[in-house]
């Protein structure tokens, strides 16, 4: 047996607001007959008070009420008054209630049904009382003559009559009520055919469950969702979103641009076409951005994803770096092969002394750098790093040489500089540099082409602490061409490159690192003409936020 679904949101509410417009009409009716049968019983008062006041102190009334028969003289009148005024009766008695004029003929010379007494007493008085012909709303006024009443004289109009009055009233007030009920039953069915739209025919339960996934769906997924409306602005932000991108809880209804982001960054997010796996840099990380706007007949706007790109970028780096260092042992296995082929064959020729002035020559070289190395940087990544730069700047014919004022004690790095931002920072100035170094003249960027070369392209390495364990500072200059004064700004903008498309990350990641660590980084033109770094770093400060 199949389980009737229930109705729709948008089906209770068109029951829901039917139901209201049905009652709102009805008692808007009721209240309006009610008050309408109120006013029509005040008119009828009014009416004949005033009629019964007129007809009191008509002169023919007062001439006729000295006569010893009035009725021949006051009952055509009071009738022809009568039918003219619009009333049910008028009655002209003897202050005892004797009749001298009625509608009914008949009841002419019998006493009048109502109170007089107030009337005797010189007033006009209203009332509501059961007479000949029915209920009325009657009037009863005395007739003065030289001070003295003479007569009285009582006007009224009958509860029937104004119940028919009022009937007429009520069918066309009932039928405005019907056209109001139908015009805000067709208005109410055109919003909620709208609302079921929107709604996609769902009820209220069905509407929270969905609200509740939607909820725990949006603050699972680790990466950074974003929703921006058809104004570009934040309509919807995940918890991930807000790490990514450094973003506050009142981030909501703010404009895209607005949010201080980087400018590419900005760009990319507003963008009207999609954009698929673009690599961004903010102050603190790597994320790619995915883009797709969100159209139906309209752009209504723009749903992003933002994934993390920061520690795989990293590990790239350090994939990169071991794959060089990889080259760098396999080319130093095939040298020392060849070299140790040429010891041998110098031996066998018997030419023992230069075999061993060849073999020691060589040892002193490679053992020269690395003693240097252990001997000035006690930090055991910094030292590995070095080397193994060093190892891959000789395979590109490039002399890597550290500063003889270079000190890094092991221990001195706290904590809150990671090790993996120290790669970053020297691996990639150094990469720059010997890019720098052993490019041909006139490269792309150089600032002086035309400037000889020394007899050997040569990379020199900074790395110290000062003193007071305060600073960090590394320094790498080349002899490279240097880069033009107008690009200096741009250098550490991602995608900036003198090598071609595809590159220009490294220095852009530099700069992240150094902000990270709340230091700073300059560019300048080194001694030896290249493009000279010069990075500070404190050694008491936590990472940025």
């Amino acid at each position: 047996m199949r389980i009737p679904r229930p109705r729709s949101l948008a089906g209770q509410l068109f029951a829901m607001q039917v139901v209201l417009v049905a009652v709102v009409v009805a008692g808007c009716a009721l209240f309006a007959y009610v008050t309408d049968q109120s006013q029509a019983e005040e008119t009828a008062r009014l009416q004949s008070r005033a009629t019964a006041t007129a007809v009191a102190g008509s002169p023919s009334v007062i001439a006729a009420a000295r006569e010893e028969r009035p009725t021949r003289t006051l009952q055509p009148y009071a009738e022809g008054l009568r039918r003219a005024a619009g009333v049910d009766f008028i009655v002209v008695m003897a202050p005892d209630g004797t009749r001298w004029t009625h509608p009914e003929r008949t009841e002419i010379g019998r006493k009048y049904l109502g109170h007089t007494e107030q009337a005797l007493k010189g007033e006009i008085h209203s009332e509501r009382h059961l007479g000949v012909l029915g209920p009325s709303i009657r009037t009863v006024a005395p007739v003065y003559d030289n001070g003295r009443i003479v007569a009285l004289v009582a006007s009224g109009i009958t509860i029937q009559k104004i119940s028919e009055q009022v009937r007429g009233q009520l069918i066309a007030l009932l039928l405005a009520a019907g056209a109001a009920l139908v015009l805000g039953g067709l208005g109410t069915h055109v919003i909620n055919a709208r609302l079921r739209r929107h709604t996609h025919g769902m009820n209220a339960t069905e509407l929270s469950r969905m609200h509740d996934y939607h909820e725990a769906a949006l603050h699972a997924v680790r990466e950074g969702l974003l929703m921006l409306d058809g104004r570009r602005r934040i309509a919807l932000v995940n918890d991930g979103a807000r790490e990514l991108l450094g973003l506050d809880e009142a981030v909501i209804g703010r404009p895209v641009a607005g949010l201080g982001l980087p400018a590419p960054l900005t760009g990319a997010l507003l963008a009207s076409e999609p954009r698929v796996d673009e690599v961004h840099l903010t102050a603190d990380r790597i994320i790619v951005v995915n883009t797709s706007p969100v159209v139906g007949g309209e752009q209504r706007g723009t749903v992003v994803t933002l994934r993390d790109h920061t520690e795989l970028q990293a590990l790239s780096g350090e994939l990169d770096s071991e794959r060089g260092f990889s080259q760098a042992l396999r080319s130093q296995a095939h040298e020392a092969a060849n070299r140790l082929h040429t010891v041998v064959s110098l031996i066998e020729l018997g030419r023992v002394r230069e075999a061993v002035e060849f073999a020691t020559a060589e040892l002193e070289l490679a053992q020269e750098l690395t003693d240097r190395v252990v001997g000035s940087v006690g930090e055991p990544v910094l030292a590995a790093l070095l080397l193994g730069k060093a190892a891959q700047a000789n395979e590109r014919g490039v002399e890597l040489v550290l500063a003889p004022d270079s000190r890094i004690d092991d221990g001195v790095l706290p904590a809150s500089l990671p090790a993996r931002d120290l790669v970053t920072i020297l691996g990639n100035l150094i990469d720059n540099a010997v890019d720098a170094a052993s490019a041909p003249d006139g490269a792309p960027g150089a600032a002086d082409p035309v400037r000889p070369r020394p007899p050997r392209p040569r990379v020199t390495v900074t790395a110290r602490a000062d003193e007071a364990g305060d600073e960090l500072l590394i320094r790498v200059h080349d002899t490279g061409g240097g880069i033009a004064p107008e690009s200096a700004d741009e250098v550490f903008r991602r995608g900036w490159s003198t090598r071609g498309s595809g590159r220009g990350l490294g220095l852009a990641l530099v700069s992240q690192a150094v902000h990270r660590g709340r230091g700073t980084v300059a560019l300048t033109r080194g001694p030896d003409g290249g493009a000279e770094f010069t990075v500070r770093l404190p050694l008491g400060a936590g990472p940025a936020r």
